[in-house]
Parts: C-alpha cells; structure tokens; sequence
C-alpha cells in the first residue's frame, strides 16, 4: 500500500472538519466543533486498482494558526483548499492559503478546488473560483461538495488520490509496481528508471 499525506486547508468555518469526517466515517455531524491547530485522520483509497492510505492533516483556519501550518505541509503531496459557497470571504482567503502552502520547500504537486456547503444557497460567483483555479494551476476540476448530503465526498479524495499518483509516482516497466518519480531504481525490483 502506498502512503500520502494531504493536507486540507481553508478558512475558518468553511467546512473542513465536516467533510474529513464525513469521508472517514460516512457521518455528518450538525454540530462540529472549530478545529484548534491541527487534527488528523486516516483512509484507505482504491484508485485505479491501486490502494492508497491518506494521511490527512486538518488545519485550523483562523489566521492566529497559520504561523504553525508551513511546518505541517512539509511532505505533504497533495491539498484540498475548500471554500463555503455561502461566504465570498472565504474565497478571497484562499489567497493566503495558496501562498502559505507555496512557501514550504517542495510544496504539494497536487492540489484540488473544492466548494464546500453546496446544499445551501449560493452566494459566490463561479467565475470567481474559476479565476483562482486557472490562476494557480489546480488539477482535475472544481468540485462541489456537501458535507451533509454526501455529494462528490468520495470523488473528493479519489480525485485527489488519481492525482497524486500521476503526479507523484511511476509505474515500473519491468514489475509493474508503482515508486517515486524522483527514485532513479524502481524500489521494488531494483530495474533502473529509464
């Protein structure tokens, strides 16, 4: 099994902690308590007959913790930024997550736009996600979610997942495992990459 750490990131009250749970456990809580620092969960994801485990790391999003979140986006491989259809603020602050996660060494290759909080009524402008999700080279597309009905959860984190691994790993010609991209011999076989 192939190992990941994700981080998921966004501003306060957008709905991170309720769309972890809702993947790691299938359950939404109406009532979910702000995340102080940092929380974290673990899956396993079957991408493309390939199993993956997701080390996700859950951010708080008030300023107050951002000074510590640099360290923790360290080795990370990919990130979820959300932001709450319901809030044009919390759009605008995706500014500074995007900046946060970008001034690591070897940021994350692969990050996913995710609007969180599609069951209620919409108050931000699809253009307005659109022009950060170009700006910033985001992968696959803009998602939707809800937290509380379920909706694009799993494809959520399978997408992120099919990502990573296109742009994280190589599938080895003579085993046919999967390895690191900037491995120079397959650590399974040992065969040299070409």
């Amino acid at each position: 099994m192939i190992k990941f750490k994700v981080v998921v990131a966004g501003a306060k009250n957008v709905g991170k902690t309720s769309l972890i749970r809702r993947y790691a456990t299938g359950k939404f809580e109406v009532s979910t308590l702000s995340t102080i620092g940092v929380d974290f969960e673990t899956k396993k994801v079957i991408v493309d007959d390939t199993e993956i485990l997701l080390n996700i790391w859950d951010f708080a999003g008030e300023k107050k913790f951002r000074l510590l979140f640099p360290s923790y986006v360290s080795g990370a491989s990919g990130a979820l930024m959300l932001y709450d259809v319901t809030n044009n603020d919390s759009v605008n602050d995706l500014y500074d997550w995007i900046n946060v996660i970008s001034s690591v060494p070897n940021p994350p290759k692969t990050k996913i736009l995710i609007e969180a909080k599609t069951d209620l009524k919409r108050n931000v402008k699809k253009e307005d996600a659109q022009q950060i999700f170009d700006k910033f080279g985001f992968q696959g597309e803009i998602l939707e979610t809800s937290a509380k009905t379920g909706k694009n959860i799993e494809k959520a984190f399978e997408t992120l997942g099919r990502e990573i691994l296109k742009n994280s790993l190589q599938r080895c010609s003579n085993c046919g495992k999967m390895y690191p991209l900037e491995l120079k011999f397959c650590q399974y076989c040992g065969s040299k990459t070409i």
